[in-house]
């Protein structure tokens, strides 16, 4: 067996191995040790290999604002602000026709702005709009469909922990990534805005209407996300002024998002154990995802299947926009059956030295800065997307009482909203790149 042929074959046992419940990161690892002796007939590269390869990971500067944006995300769902921005949308959308709805997506937006995690921002504003769009009538399929999609608004709007990924990977700006999700993300939003709009006027009876919320309310539940507004400016802001970098501004946003869960009589000394322990623990399964993929990705360097796949679409002739259409369509693929930073670690080494020998008319940074915001909203796209969309069995997990198909239904409309934007960025990238 050629060296190519054993890098072919080590992506069905992989998704086999993930199919079996074999962590990713394990998964992607034993691929890789075992892909690199079948290559090189001997063991000591490997050694070597994996004792250099595990201190480099794991002592990347860049690394170290994953667990800091991880710990606000874990002092922000303890914090109440939540529940916070949930009431302040739901105040001024609720009385509208599928405005409960709404103000879930809307809250989930703002969660988004100070979280960065998909799956955390699905969760925890679960736990807080599906009571709500129970309460008012609204359709079992609507309100987990909506919760599922919203949640994906974790990580496109900054800062989000896969673009920080994306941007070691691919050598880019965190700072221009960041700045570059930003409309984007508030697209998407909208998009499932219009969506829900569309969905009650054509189903009527599948959304109930909260009574409007006077004025002298409104004002005090706006207030009452000042702590979420003012975090997202010290982190997002406080990067693009220059008062801090990355990390640091990663530092401040914890301590502020600390704080404020303080304050609020969310955060004891339970609690706060409790908030370093699931903090370790995602930070723990990042980074050996982030190694499994190294190594993974060192063998097929070995295998030589990257260089010869880009030699091959090379010879084909393929347009670029073709190769770019196909890889996104591998993502949304590849997003129901995994999660978006497996994806992201996985396939960029792979992927983007392709398109990136190729001419999309663009200077190399907004070339890889508008191909960082396609591939990660696309591979949000997969996380909706079913029949092993992430998102869909995290809702489901906590809507038992909704039969899941009502889940799968419901959510078709959101993702051929996705899909709509999706064509929209792909053919006018100036809207990612315009503010960089």
């Amino acid at each position: 067996m050629t060296s190519i042929e054993i890098g072919l074959w080590s992506f069905p046992v992989l998704i086999l191995l993930i199919f079996l419940r074999v962590p990713i990161g394990a998964a992607m690892l034993a691929c890789g040790v075992v892909g690199t002796y079948l290559v090189v007939d001997r063991w000591t590269p490997i050694l070597s290999q994996l004792k250099s390869v595990i201190w480099a990971t794991n002592v990347n500067y860049s690394l170290s604002i994953i667990p800091l944006f991880l710990l606000m995300g874990q002092f922000a769902a303890r914090g109440g602000m939540s529940q916070s921005l949930f009431n302040a949308a739901a105040a001024f959308l609720g009385h509208r026709k599928g405005g409960v709805a709404m103000a879930a997506v809307g809250a989930c937006a703002g969660f988004g702005s100070i979280c960065g995690s998909s799956l955390a921002t699905a969760a925890t504003m679960a736990q807080v709009a599906l009571p709500e769009l129970r309460r008012h009538g609204y359709a079992g399929g609507l309100a987990t469909a909506t919760l599922a999609a919203g949640g994906t608004l974790g990580i496109l709007i900054p800062p989000s922990v896969v673009l920080v990924i994306y941007a070691i990977l691919a050598e880019q700006n965190i700072a221009k990534l960041f700045l570059a999700a930003f409309v984007p993300g508030i697209i998407a939003a909208i998009s499932y805005f219009v969506v829900i709009a569309i969905y009650v006027r054509l189903k009527p009876e599948s959304a109930g209407q909260a009574p409007r919320v006077p004025w002298r309310e409104r004002i005090p539940a706006i207030i009452a996300v000042w702590p979420v507004a003012l975090i997202f400016f010290l982190v997002v802001g406080g990067i693009y002024l220059g008062w801090f970098t990355p990390t640091q501004a990663a530092a401040v946003g914890a301590a502020g998002a600390g704080l404020v869960a303080w304050k609020n009589g969310g955060l004891d000394r339970r609690s706060l154990l409790a908030c370093f322990k699931e903090t370790a623990v995602s930070t723990g399964m990042i980074f050996f995802i982030v190694l499994g993929a190294t190594v993974f990705n060192s063998f097929l360097a070995f295998s030589r299947l990257p260089q010869v796949g880009a030699e091959w679409v090379t010879a084909q002739g393929f347009s670029p926009m073709t190769v770019l259409i196909i890889i996104l369509t591998l993502y949304i693929i590849f997003g129901c059956i995994m999660d978006s930073l497996s994806m992201i670690v996985l396939t960029i080494p792979i992927f983007f030295p392709i398109v990136t020998a190729m001419d999309f008319g663009m200077s190399p940074e907004h070339f890889a800065i508008w191909f960082g915001i396609l591939v990660l909203m696309v591979a949000e796209i997969g996380m909706i997307t079913p029949p092993v969309g992430l998102n869909l069995f995290i809702i489901s997990a906590m809507s038992r009482e909704v039969p899941i198909r009502d889940t799968y239904r419901g959510i078709v409309p959101f993702v051929s909203a996705d899909l709509l934007r999706i064509i929209i960025l792909t053919a006018f990238p100036i809207i990612s790149t315009f503010l960089i």
